[in-house]
């Protein structure tokens, strides 16, 4: 007995019905209308999904979203991804969470409203960063995610005092990751910097860390004429406007010379040494 078709019909003809069964029904219950609707399937994105292990009978599943843009329709989305990721592995979780992560709560959607049920539940979890506490008494781990938050002008100072704290607490192994994630936030925070700057920011040498030799790396792939600019670049806040005939040889270098007057020039002090490296480089 198909019983849904048959509560599908009650409800064409009697769309009010369904709110009699409701102890708190919308005041205009006798205008809504009812349709069967096929919903679509978009393509779905979730920032992370965190499993339970596989040898286990079945888990909870958590699910994380880092927002740090305002989106009206963030909570829509998240519910919906994190519904149909659940169905469709039903048999392998016994439960899902949510965790959302916010810098602050002028982040969150503004209206709550319709989600109130999950978000005062014990199911999805609100992390608003700069509401942890102060950045030197957290673990480290959690004091890098908030270091995204910092103050641009107090950025540089909590870095360093990352850095250093993690040295003194860690083994070399493990304050590798650490290192590598803090130098990571202060580099893309501080994109407008040459490496040379931002090494001195944080007292640290960034040419063998990871984050230094994926940006050097990317610069392989923009090719070798978005290196040539970067450097030109590079060289125009170290030694002023650079003459025309200069700029065409440096233009004409090869990546690989490149590379090498990108090391060079963090010696240079003047035109003059930039000329003369070129003439015993061509």
């Amino acid at each position: 007995m198909r019983r849904d078709s048959i509560f599908y019909k009650l409800f064409q003809q009697s769309p009010s019905l369904l709110f009699e069964l409701l102890i708190n029904p919308p005041e205009n219950a006798d205008v809504y209308r009812f349709e069967s609707v096929a919903v679509k399937e978009p393509k779905f994105e979730i920032d992370g999904v965190f499993l339970p292990p596989e040898n286990t009978s079945s888990g909870v599943v958590y699910f994380c979203e880092v927002q740090f843009q305002k989106d009206e329709k963030l909570y829509e989305r998240v519910f919906a991804e994190s519904s149909l990721y659940f169905y469709r592995n039903r048999d392998r979780f016994s439960d899902w969470q949510a965790v959302i992560i916010y810098p602050s709560r002028s982040t969150e959607q503004s209206d709550i409203h319709p989600y109130r049920g999950f978000l005062n539940s014990e199911q999805v979890h609100r992390v608003y960063l700069d509401e942890l506490g102060d950045i030197r008494s957290l673990p480290l781990w959690v004091a890098a995610m908030v270091l995204t938050t910092v103050e641009e002008e107090q950025a540089p100072e909590e870095a360093r005092y990352l850095l250093s704290r993690t040295r003194n607490e860690l083994s070399p192994p493990s304050s590798r990751a650490i290192i590598e994630i803090v130098t990571t936030i202060m580099t893309y925070r501080f994109d407008e910097l040459s490496r040379v700057e931002v090494e001195a920011m944080l007292d640290i040498t960034l040419k063998e860390t990871r984050v230094y030799r994926e940006i050097k790396q990317e610069g392989r792939e923009e090719g070798r004429e978005a290196t040539a600019n970067i450097i030109t670049r590079q060289l125009r806040k170290r030694l002023g406007e650079l003459p025309q005939e200069v700029r065409s040889v440096i233009s004409g270098l090869s990546l690989p010379m490149l590379e090498d007057l990108g090391e060079a020039l963090l010696d240079f002090t003047s035109l003059a040494d930039l000329q003369a490296w070129l003439e015993v480089h061509q």
